[in-house]
């Protein structure tokens, strides 16, 4: 169980390493990614893109090393919250869609994550965060890692939201071909 749980969040971690690594020195860099922020109503735009880089790979070095593991699930669920709001929801469900379907399994599947707890072969576990051999007092493992996981995950997603970002009205194509004319 111990591996299983190390493979899955080492594949997690990576997924959001190359996202974090993406926002910061992807293909349009930081700029790129302050330009889309901006497109989605962050403001200031720049700031969130790099905030959300350098969070992003924190969140990767959390989940791969199995470090502050329910602080590192519920900044994977607060990313996944704003995205899923901001960028995801208007589309729908589907992926294919770019709707919400992945940032809700990714969400979720943090929120399970922090139940179970990062397994033995983690941080926490070496540090006595977590303690797989004591039924009496197993630390943040089941219930409390995963209220911890989603509370703090849905609320710092929630202010993020309240403090940093404005919904962008929707132009209709016809008057924007109107404007441009």
């Amino acid at each position: 169980m111990d591996v299983v749980l190390l493979l899955f969040r080492g594949a997690l971690g990576i997924v959001m390493f190359l996202h974090g690594y993406n926002h910061l020195w992807g293909p349009g860099g930081l700029e790129g990614t302050a330009r889309w922020f901006g497109g989605l109503g962050f403001r200031p735009a720049k700031l969130h893109a790099f905030l959300s880089g350098v969070v992003e790979l924190a969140i990767a070095v959390g989940l791969v090393f199995g470090f502050l593991f329910p602080l590192s699930c519920a900044a994977l669920i607060g990313v996944m919250v704003a995205a899923g709001w901001t960028d995801h929801r208007p589309n729908g469900f589907f992926m294919f869609r770019n709707g919400y379907e992945y940032v809700l399994v990714f969400g979720l599947t943090a929120v399970a994550l922090a139940a179970i707890g990062p397994g033995s072969l983690s941080f926490d576990s070496a540090i006595g965060l977590v303690d797989y051999g004591d039924p009496a007092d197993p630390g943040l493992l089941g219930l409390p890692g995963a209220l911890i996981a989603g509370t703090v995950g849905v609320a710092s997603g929630a202010l993020l939201l309240v403090f940093g970002w404005r919904e962008v009205p929707k132009t209709d194509p016809v008057d924007a071909t109107m404007e441009a004319s």
